[in-house]
């Protein structure tokens, strides 16, 4: 079962939206805030967010980047903001789609099963198996000759670029970009040679993580080191 998690400060709308996108394969779950939105999403297994711009206490557009970054799941935005700009400044802030009010329901259901049946597609490749590794990216699940491993939030995200870039050199600047993407704090140049060496450690993977030295890493099979 799918969670729809709806963002929104109308109380009419709101209860009308939860209602109209209630299904046998989906749920619904309301937010009138940013605040219950956090709790909602810290506390539930979210599939898809529909978000609106203006609310009580904050801005939609600010809170999108977070959604992404923690949990990764699509977000519709559903607002009132109809300017070219705004529409471009969401999108570009990480909006999967963008609907203006007002909307048509059947257009709204539309989206929303596309955004569902993409997700969907994509966990079927959140499963990386090879040598004696498997991870589960989707369960957070991994193991190395069978044997769990746990890996923090850094690590994870570092073997999963590796991981899905398999025989691909990438550049410590590019890797840093991808696994720090808030910008909100200094990043110590050593933070990914230390998470590096601690998945590698983790992982046993000496000869799968391969330092390209002068420019950044690699993640290779035993067979073609």
């Amino acid at each position: 079962m799918k969670k729809i998690l709806i963002v929104e400060d109308d109380n009419t709308l709101l209860s009308g939206l939860c209602r109209a996108l209630k299904s046998e394969e989906t749920e619904t779950a309301a937010a009138e805030n940013l605040h219950t939105a956090r709790e909602k999403l810290s506390k539930d297994k979210i599939s898809l967010v529909i978000l609106d711009a203006n609310l009580p206490d904050g801005n939609g557009f600010d809170f999108l980047p977070y959604i992404k970054k923690e949990y990764g799941i699509p977000v519709i935005m559903l607002t009132a903001n109809d300017l070219e700009s705004d529409i471009v400044a969401g999108l570009e802030a990480g909006a999967d789609d963008y609907i203006t009010k007002p909307f048509s329901l059947a257009v709204l259901r539309a989206r929303v099963n596309t955004q569902l049946r993409k997700t969907a597609e994509r966990k079927n490749t959140d499963r990386f198996v090879s040598d004696n590794y498997i991870f589960d990216f989707e369960r957070m699940e991994f193991s190395v000759n069978g044997v769990a491993v746990e890996l923090s939030k850094t690590e994870q995200k570092l073997l999963r670029i590796l991981t899905d870039n398999a025989g691909i050199t990438l550049s410590r600047n590019k890797l840093v970009d991808r696994i720090w993407t808030d910008g909100s704090e200094y990043v110590d140049e050593n933070a990914l040679s230390v998470t590096v060496k601690r998945l590698r450690d983790k992982l046993n993977a000496k000869d799968n993580i391969k330092t390209v030295y002068g420019i950044g890493y690699m993640w290779v099979k035993k067979d073609e080191t």
